[in-house]
């Protein structure tokens, strides 16, 4: 493998190049503003090396990626239980479906698709005032990242709330199966708020650490979940983080990622690196276009894979 930091500027020159570069998110107005020749990538190594190129220190919303902070709190929160009101399958459907919720009587197929996350919201909200809840994950993401300056980007969580009729309509719906256990308002609010989360691919890599390094945030650190749940996370983030492409994107790229709309991608090497790029350019499926890319020839270049040894 050639050396990392000469491979991250590499792999960051290339993507920077590509005339196509999909298309922006423009349901959220702030979303629909980012300039599309954005790019940045930063990877964590185990060692505890820091590689960045291009844009990975200015912070975009992280959209969905909070699924995998929220869902780590929710399974500190009730454990087992969780997986009564929200299943562990991919979904095969779009991000946002609303007909999967009727068929399986209001029970999500996964954490990741925007039903099962309003779920985990409602287990987080946990019968307190919507900003506690959301303050309390606010430092939980802060503690991971092991930065205080990260915050909630206002003008994105008020436009999710003006545009989110997709999601309240979920929330209602599930209201109706009792599986929202709270005013859909209240966990709306919690849902809002946390993909409305700015970060920058540096944060976002570091945050990671703890899925890397089977639990703990480095090596004789402070344990954040017992490996066992870790490497379950990262099944769920290989299986469903991409949504109804998550078989692609294991294939091309080989690694538990988790994606948003605001272009960003949190990828996981067990054992090896935890990984962020960001562009905010979207495929079909809602995911960053050259992101997937990158990631594709950072796998293929280090031969890092859960499917097979280097």
């Amino acid at each position: 493998m050639k050396d990392l930091a000469r491979l991250v500027r590499e792999i960051a020159d290339e993507m920077t190049a590509i005339p196509d570069r999909g298309a922006v998110a423009t349901y959220i107005a702030p979303l629909a503003a980012v300039d599309p020749a954005r790019f940045g990538l930063c990877v964590v190594t185990a060692e505890g090396e820091v590689h960045w190129a291009g844009d990975a220190l200015e912070p975009f919303s992280i959209q969905s990626i909070s699924k995998v902070f929220a869902l780590t709190q929710a399974l500190g929160k009730v454990g087992e239980a969780l997986w009564q009101r929200v299943g562990r399958e991919p979904s095969g459907t779009p991000f946002n479906s609303i007909v999967q919720l009727e068929r399986e009587q209001g029970i999500p197929r996964n954490p990741f698709i925007n039903a099962g996350a309003l779920v985990v919201a409602d287990v987080n909200l946990g019968g307190h005032a919507p900003r506690v809840a959301i303050g309390e994950l606010l430092r939980f993401v802060r503690h991971l990242a092991d930065d205080d300056g990260i915050a909630i980007d206002e003008p994105v969580a008020r436009a999710e709330q003006a545009t989110g009729f997709r999601n309240i309509a979920l929330a209602n719906y599930m209201k109706a199966f009792g599986n929202i256990r709270h005013a859909p308002e209240l966990t709306l609010g919690v849902y809002f708020h946390q993909c409305a989360i700015a970060m920058n691919c540096l944060q976002l890599a570091m945050a990671g650490r703890y899925l890397m390094h089977g639990g703990v945030l480095r090596p004789g650190g402070a344990r954040i979940v017992s490996s066992r749940r870790a490497r379950r996370i990262n099944a769920l983030m290989l299986t469903c983080g991409h949504y109804d492409a998550s078989g692609d994107f294991a294939f091309r790229v080989g690694l538990p990622g988790k994606s948003g709309v605001g272009g960003g991608i949190l990828a996981i090497a067990p054992g090896r690196a935890s990984i962020a790029v960001w562009s905010p350019g979207l495929n079909a499926n809602g995911n960053s276009q050259i992101g997937t890319l990158a990631l594709e020839r950072l796998a293929e270049a280090t031969g890092w894979s859960v499917f097979g040894a280097a």
